[in-house]
């Protein structure tokens, strides 16, 4: 088929992916001897949708598969989602309120077969739109559905291999079930992790409240921005070095408000710059007041207080509790909601928590609480001050609302004897962090691991394989019957109640390294693909993903779950900021590949906004930044994009300029190849060995380039550098091979012998074939259309370019040539120079003058027939001197260059004075900043020494042109 006369992105990606896919291109193999190359795609959510952060991760990930695939190896692209608990379940609630339902309605069991019934319709979107990038992922590796979306982490295999590692852990004393404070989300009525938690800069108040010591001496004034959580004080705390209070430390004061007193205690958390050097401590509450209350436990000095000083306000809807119903005992409640034993989330207070909490609070939500107590504490004539104060609000990433450090019993694992574990891999090298400096993020981490709270109270998830028997009895099991066995041997043979909660997603997210390749079978896959080659992530991950994978896979398997780890860059706008929807900032990559209209764009990023002001400010955005809409780039360009902006920066600013230029390597990449074919589909492109094949020095010279750049890609990928791979693919194929080694072909074509033209054409062929699957890895699409039409001329027969060997450099260096690249060196730089002189002497294009040329003579005839073909002159004469003329002159070492041409004096002449004093109007603003103390101590080092380039530039054109003014000089 016919290459078309330009480069259509849609068609072709269309029609390649679906026969790689189905051809099996993407899948692993069995029973091969080949080296493994593995990596696991972080699991995506199933609600999710493809983003730019995405887009760019799959992107490396899909090359470096590509990259491995063609280098022989046996790739294995593990694919998979992840069932996202809370995502999920918000997701189906949602649409079971709209029909007016809520989940209770349905009951658990109904619930989630609503969901599973979700998921089948719609869990796979992402997986789609991956596919539109080019992912080459095994997406029927362990598909339990059938739906070639890989593994589900709630399939049957994984929730099995889930449920196995909860088991072992309880039985190791690994995982323990106990009361510690958790960030809590009101709405949603379960514990959150910190990564679903949001912390961002709002207005908010500090309150200064002044407490009455209990003698009745004086007073102390403390500082707050939250006074709601007064009602649970258990003291007030200053810095023993702070000399203004040391006399108060072991007095206590009167909590206003509430009958009752508390200590004054000492601790360096307290900084006596902050507010009055006085805070109060309410450990149900803070977590910060939760480790101080921790440290002082042991002292006796909370005794006096209701539970010991952990005492808990808020019931878990976040209102201020009212009665005795609401403090159940949180291990278990042997009082029975409808006969069934209920398992309690609250924690115990006592009785007395009914009564130290004033009864015109009790019920109230916790900011209307706040209002009151603000309100009284000003009626009292204890509310010193209330002061406007910027603060970091945590706000629940799923629900939008404030968090609550909440007190209840929860599981958790514990995290010392793994963190050490975790700690040693790393030291030893057994896993590598690309760039190297995020060991010190990882380490710093598990040095200061707390207890991993891994239960969330949800009906969608891994239920938590644990039984309750009526007197509190616990008793975790692989299956319900494995549990009745263990009750029977206690002699209970009653009724045993399923623990309700669920486990953390990231829970059965540490445990895919080795859970999607069979574990706990011992597997084929799980010898051969267990390392993994390298896991691609984001840096925010590190903590919740990255380390818990490293110990969860060394304590079940003993080996590390990869041995690299490459922290890509968060994606930001153009301007270097986050990406939001309520900033309008935020970007399709489909949007890219396909193109939106302005009109469609502004709707979808408007829908379902309910402030008016974000919405004027979005469209407002958007009509500033993309007034037509955005143009279709296709996947190739996208992807080129990534790859270019991959450095080891922690950000990368993505800018649609970028996608503009990369699509027009596209096009230069095609148009490339459209010429190659036309001057050689059809002709003898060296094929036969018989026939004879000339080389000129610009043949070998493109050859040694071509060498000269596998080496650098290689390079690049091996030390995850893809921004230099890409770099180095774009100016070999732009500027060597299109702006150089094409034009100059195009000489050897229409003036050499037919060896010579042989020679040209198998070059030509070669060299771009090598260059298609060189590139393949990072734009596969436009590759493999143009390779299927290279190939064949260049003598290689294959299915796809993807199944082809990947261009290696001549480790013998034998095809460097460094005499050729000298000579291609002098040709271009003669080339240069005299396209700058036709450019200074405003030659129209038909002009063909002579070019006198002053250097050794045998190769100024050697490279006449191509500055001829390149730079549009009728001749080359070489001269030992050049004539006493007007026509400017180029040198560059040995050779000097002159156009043979008429120059219309008075013009130049004006042209050149005009020049002259541009030059130095730039050369005055350069010596005044550079005169000036406060430029050159301040600016940075490379600022000052750019400017001190730029005026040495400057200074060396005033001379040039001020020599040529010389010449028109009456």
């Amino acid at each position: 088929m016919e290459l078309a006369k330009s480069f259509d992105p849609h068609e072709v990606e269309r029609r390649w992916y679906s026969l790689w896919e189905s051809r099996g291109y993407f899948a692993h193999s069995a029973n091969s001897e080949k080296p493994p190359y593995c990596i696991q795609l972080p699991p995506p959510n199933v609600t999710g949708t493809l983003h730019m952060g995405h887009a760019f991760q799959q992107t490396l990930m899909d090359a470096l598969i590509r990259y491995h695939r063609m280098r022989g190896f046996n790739t294995n692209w593990v694919i998979g989602t992840d069932h996202a608990g809370i995502a999920t379940q918000i997701v189906v609630e949602r649409q079971l309120e709209a029909e007016g339902k809520t989940r209770h309605d349905l009951g658990r069991e109904a619930f989630v077969k609503r969901v599973w019934e979700w998921k089948q319709q719609s869990g796979s979107t992402i997986t789609r739109q991956m596919r539109r990038l080019g992912a080459s992922g095994n997406w029927g590796y362990a598909d339990t559905e059938g739906q070639k979306a890989g593994y589900f982490t709630m399939d049957a295999r994984m929730s099995r291999a889930v449920i196995e590692v909860f088991v072992r852990l309880h039985e190791q004393g690994l995982i323990y079930r106990g009361k510690r404070l958790v960030n809590w989300d009101p709405v949603l009525g379960t514990a959150v992790s910190d990564l679903e938690v949001d912390s961002e800069e709002e207005d908010g108040k500090i309150w200064e409240i002044r407490y009455p010591l209990e003698d009745g001496s004086s007073s102390v004034v403390v500082a707050t921005t939250r006074p709601e959580t007064m009602l649970g004080d258990a003291a007030v705390a200053v810095n023993p070095k702070d000399e203004r209070y040391t006399a108060l430390i072991g007095k206590r004061v009167t909590l206003p408000l509430a009958d009752r007193s508390i200590p004054v205690i000492a601790d360096d958390y307290v900084d006596p710059e902050f507010g009055t050097g006085c805070v109060k401590i309410t450990p149900a509450h803070d977590f910060n007041d939760y480790k101080v209350w921790q440290r002082h436990e042991n002292t006796g000095i909370f005794l006096g207080l209701p539970s010991n000083g952990l005492i808990s306000i808020f019931k878990l809807n976040g209102h201020v509790k009212s009665k005795q119903l609401d403090d159940f005992d949180p291990t278990f409640q042997a009082a029975s909601r409808d006969g069934v034993p209920h398992l309690s989330r609250e924690p115990v207070v006592g009785v007395a928590t009914v009564s130290i909490l004033p009864k015109q609070y009790q019920g109230l939500d916790r900011f209307e609480a706040r209002k009151r107590i603000v309100t009284d504490l000003q009626a009292q004539g204890f509310l010193v001050s209330e002061k406007p104060y910027k603060l970091k609000v945590p706000r629940s990433g799923r629900s939008g609302v404030i968090v609550e450090p909440m007190l209840t019993d929860q599981w958790f694992v514990r995290m010392d004897g793994l963190a050490k574990s975790g700690l040693e891999i790393v030291r030893k090298g057994e896993v590598k962090f690309f760039p190297e400096h995020w060991t010190t993020t990882y380490n710093q981490w598990l040095e200061n691991i707390q207890d991993w709270c891994i239960s969330r109270q949800l009906w969608w998830g891994h239920q938590i394989p644990a039984w309750y028997d009526d007197g509190g009895g616990l008793y975790v099991a692989r299956t319900e019957e494995e549990a009745r066995k263990q009750a029977v041997a206690k002699g209970y043979r009653g009724p045993l109640k399923r623990d309700d909660d669920v486990l953390d997603t990231w829970f059965s997210s540490a445990l895919v390294p080795f859970t999607s390749l069979g574990w706990p079978e011992d597997t084929p896959d799980l010898k051969r693909f267990l390392p993994s080659s390298v896991l691609v992530t984001g840096f925010d991950i590190i903590f919740f993903w990255v380390a818990r994978m490293i110990m969860m896979t060394q304590h079940f398997t003993g080996k590390v779950p990869f041995h690299h780890v490459y922290i890509n860059a968060l994606v930001r706008d153009a301007e270097g900021e986050k990406m939001s929807k309520s900033k309008g900032n935020t970007l399709d990559p489909l949007d890219l590949i396909d193109g939106i209209s302005l009109e469609a764009l502004l709707e979808k990023s408007t829908v379902g906004l309910l402030r008016g002001e974000h919405k004027a400010k979005i469209e407002k955005y958007i009509r500033t930044h993309y007034p037509s809409g955005i143009p279709s780039f296709g996947a190739d360009a996208l992807r080129f994009t990534f790859a270019s902006l991959a450095t080891f920066a922690r950000t990368l600013n993505f800018d649609l300029s970028r996608c503009e230029g990369y699509r027009n390597f596209c096009n230069k990449l095609w148009n490339a190849a459209r010429f190659v074919l036309m001057n050689a589909e059809g002709k003898d492109c060296g094929l036969d060995d018989s026939k004879p094949v000339a080389l000129s020095f610009i043949d070998r010279w493109i050859v040694s380039e071509l060498q000269r750049v596998e080496a650098e890609v290689a390079k690049g990928f091996d030390e995850y550098r893809f921004d230099n791979a890409s770099s180095a693919m774009y100016r070999f194929a732009w500027d060597e091979y299109c702006d150089w080694y094409l034009e100059l072909a195009k000489v050897q074509l229409q003036s050499g012998d037919e060896a010579q033209q042989r020679g040209t054409r198998r070059t030509l062929v070669r060299v771009l074939e090598a260059l298609l699957r060189l590139a393949h890895p990072i734009i596969p699409f436009i590759t493999e259309e143009l390779w299927q039409k290279i190939a064949p001329l260049a003598g290689k027969i294959g299915e796809s370019v993807m199944l082809t060997p990947y261009p290696q450099p001549d480790r013998k260096k034998a095809l460097l040539n460094a005499e050729d690249s000298n000579s291609m060196s002098l040709l271009k730089s003669l080339v240069t120079l005299t396209r700058n002189l036709r450019s200074e002497s405003q030659l129209q294009p038909q002009a063909r003058p002579s070019l006198l040329v002053v250097g050794n003579p045998d190769d100024i005839a050697d490279l006449a027939p191509y500055i001829i073909g390149l730079a549009k002159v009728s001749q080359v004469i070489a001269t030992p001197q050049l004539p006493n003329s007007t026509s400017p002159v180029a040198a560059s070492g040995a050779y000097r260059l002159m156009l043979q041409i008429e120059v219309d004096v008075t013009a130049e002449r004006a042209r050149l004075q005009k020049e002259i004093s541009r030059v130095e109007g730039e050369i005055a603003k350069a010596n005044a900043k550079l005169s000036n103390p406060n430029f050159v101590e301040r600016a940075p080092t490379a600022v000052v020494a750019q400017e001190k380039e730029r005026l040495a530039t400057f200074r060396a054109t005033l001379d040039q042109l001020k020599f040529q003014l010389d010449k028109f000089r009456p």
